[in-house]
């Protein structure tokens, strides 16, 4: 009895070996081959099990499998988070360069544009390329002034100021004048230049601003009222010059106030200088309106009366010179246009 039980049990261990050992060539398709025990193994890893190590990763030669034949990593297999299906490299391949990610991110980035996104795209492209291609704007700088660039119209006036200010009268040409005027003998023209009235509280304008001892005589000037008595008891030179009377003092021709009430024409009422010779002020005038008229500066007639177009060319001619703006005949300006 004891011997066909163990006959028994000896036959149940050799079927069970059987069949274990069928079992696997049972399980096995042929259409999946060779890879069908790594998918059962990932099958059955899907299944958490508690404090499981991680499987090792796969031999390197596992890293060139062709996509479509199931090779992917443990990882993938074992359903780790963010692991891609189908991913073709294995854990152990090395990490891409900074420019291979670049690349990978670009491409990713383009393909994930929609198309309106890509024209959008191209068309941002092709608007940074015609930006740099905008002519920048350029700014007329003094030297390129100076070369022949035309400057603005301010700079144009202040390149007219400077090359007056470098322009002096010709000392020949002033010679000349001076001899054809020595008999010059003005005239009065109310109409053209019309004359100035009596004020006895008139001050020079601007005068008290005038430093200089070369300019006191205009400061401290005040017309005055006298009869013919006063004046030849006082001033022994009194003319008639262009319908007026004046006399000399020191250097300086001053209207007579009062000395013929018939003939009191004075197209300025202050101080005339004319130096120490007393020459007649109308000369001295006509002078000055010629030699201003040769510089630019005059554009009226040469008649000897010191009126409005007269004072103002004086004053463009001082203040182009760096001379206090009397705008009459004052001895600086007399100096400088070399007639003093």
């Amino acid at each position: 009895m004891k011997k066909l039980t163990s006959v028994l049990i000896s036959c149940s261990l050799a079927l069970a070996g059987a069949a274990l050992a069928q079992q696997p060539v049972e399980q096995q398709s042929p259409s999946k081959g060779k890879r069908a025990p790594e998918k059962t193994r990932a099958t059955q890893a899907q299944q958490p099990k508690p404090n499981a190590a991680k499987p090792e990763a796969p031999p390197a030669k596992q890293q060139g499998a062709v996509k479509g034949r199931g090779a992917t990593d443990e990882r993938s297999a074992a359903g780790e988070p963010g692991a891609k299906k189908g991913r073709k490299t294995s854990a152990t391949e090395k990490p891409a360069t900074a420019s291979t990610r670049e690349r990978d991110v670009s491409s990713q980035a383009a393909g994930a544009l929609s198309p309106g996104a890509k024209q959008q795209q191209a068309e941002q492209r092709k608007k940074g390329m015609k930006e740099p291609a905008a002519a920048p704007k350029t700014h007329t700088s003094p030297a390129a002034a100076a070369e022949g660039a035309t400057p603005p119209a301010g700079q144009q006036n202040v390149q007219a100021t400077t090359g007056a200010k470098a322009k002096k009268p010709d000392p020949q040409k002033v010679q000349q004048i001076k001899s054809q005027h020595a008999t010059f003998r003005a005239q009065p023209k109310p109409q053209q230049v019309q004359p100035v009235t009596f004020n006895q509280n008139r001050r020079i304008e601007r005068s008290e601003t005038w430093q200089g001892q070369q300019y006191e005589v205009f400061r401290s000037y005040r017309p005055e009222w006298h009869d013919q008595g006063w004046y030849h008891s006082h001033y022994p030179n009194v003319t008639l010059i262009a319908g007026g009377y004046y006399f000399f003092n020191n250097g300086y021709w001053f209207p007579a106030w009062g000395y013929n009430p018939s003939a009191q024409y004075y197209a300025y009422d202050g101080p005339i200088y004319v130096g120490q010779r007393s020459q007649p002020p109308d000369q001295v005038i006509a002078d000055v309106q010629a030699v201003l008229q040769e510089m630019g500066y005059y554009r009226g007639e040469v008649d000897g009366l010191l009126g409005p177009l007269t004072r103002e060319a004086l004053t463009a001619y001082q203040a182009d010179n760096g001379l206090t703006t009397t705008a009459a005949i004052d001895q600086p300006t007399l100096d400088s246009l070399g007639m003093g």
